[in-house]
């Protein structure tokens, strides 16, 4: 593969409270082929030192320490500003709890370079448990009724065939960036915290005139939710993520105008809060209905620039 001389990535993984994930991920990271990265990991002030533990493991790792946890999109932007800093050409946001094949960046940046007005790519992201099925192959953006729709779900990687490489939106769990895309879009919405900030960060920066696309021969695997799958009294997922899915919906809603998207979300929590409330799980119906209220009503903020 040829690229030019001055092409350089900064890999940014936000690791909080998830050891195992991260190591196993910065092992894989290690074969990768790629002639110019750093990998920028940006620890999100997890319970033990964490972060000081894998840069002892992985020495060539750039090692950033939040005093407080910033969520994936403050994380990021801590990571992002830093690669910018010190001048890559290219950002590329990592979940922790992912495994890399050594060919995948490579691939991603030869697609870009063949074409300039691409801001955002991902790869293929299969389930780590089941690498045969398909995790995400990217997103559409339903402006009709504001759906954030993920293509390839569960889909079986060797039947796939994608109608299209040209996506409306990026997961952040895999999504390279060039420079210029950045710089002209901004970072991510720290508003958002967590969920459906790639998505807003994806349409913000295609608004911009890049495009997004899907190079379906790079691969990588997920274990998906790593960080949000945990015990709670309710369940896995704890009552904060639905907050945030549903707030973070109505943020995205409004910031996308989706005529449509009120009524249409608005239904499908009603059916959540309803199955909550039969199940007796009341920590959640709660957080639905703060979600829905903050998200409605919370003034929206711009997403930050750089510098």
């Amino acid at each position: 593969m040829a690229f030019t001389p001055d092409s350089s990535v900064a890999i940014i993984l936000v690791n909080w409270n998830g050891l195992e994930f991260t190591r196993a991920c910065l092992s894989s990271l290690e074969k990768v082929d790629y002639p110019d990265f750093q990998i920028i990991l940006v620890d999100n002030d997890s319970k033990k030192p964490e972060g000081q533990v894998l840069k002892k493991e992985f020495p060539k790792t750039l090692l950033l320490e939040n005093e407080q946890n910033l969520g994936f999109a403050g994380g990021n932007n801590a990571g992002i500003r830093k690669a910018l800093e010190m001048g890559f050409t290219h950002v590329l946001l990592l979940n922790n709890d992912t495994i890399v094949e050594p060919d995948f960046l490579g691939k991603m940046m030869l697609n870009l370079s063949k074409n300039p007005k691409l801001g955002i790519v991902q790869p293929i992201i299969c389930f780590l448990d089941e690498p045969e099925k398909i995790w995400s192959a990217g997103g559409k953006w339903g402006s009709l009724l504001g759906r954030a729709k993920t293509l390839g779900d569960r889909k079986i990687l060797k039947k796939y065939l994608p109608h299209s490489n040209t996506l409306d939106w990026a997961t952040g769990c895999c999504m390279l960036l060039s420079r210029e895309a950045i710089l002209k879009a901004g970072l991510l919405n720290e508003q958002y915290f967590a969920y459906f900030e790639d998505v807003e960060w994806s349409l913000r920066i295609a608004n911009q005139g890049f495009e997004i696309g899907l190079v379906p021969d790079a691969k990588i695997y997920h274990e998906a939710g790593a960080s949000s799958k945990k015990s709670h009294s309710e369940g896995t997922l704890s009552a904060r993520v639905f907050y945030y899915h549903v707030r973070n919906q109505f943020f995205l809603l409004r910031s996308q105008k989706a005529p449509f998207g009120f009524i249409y979300h608005l239904g499908r929590f009603a059916l959540w809060m309803f199955y909550f409330l039969l199940r007796g799980r009341f920590q959640k119906l709660k957080a639905v209905i703060k979600g829905i209220k903050d998200g409605l009503s919370t003034p929206l903020k711009p997403a930050p620039t750089w510098p």
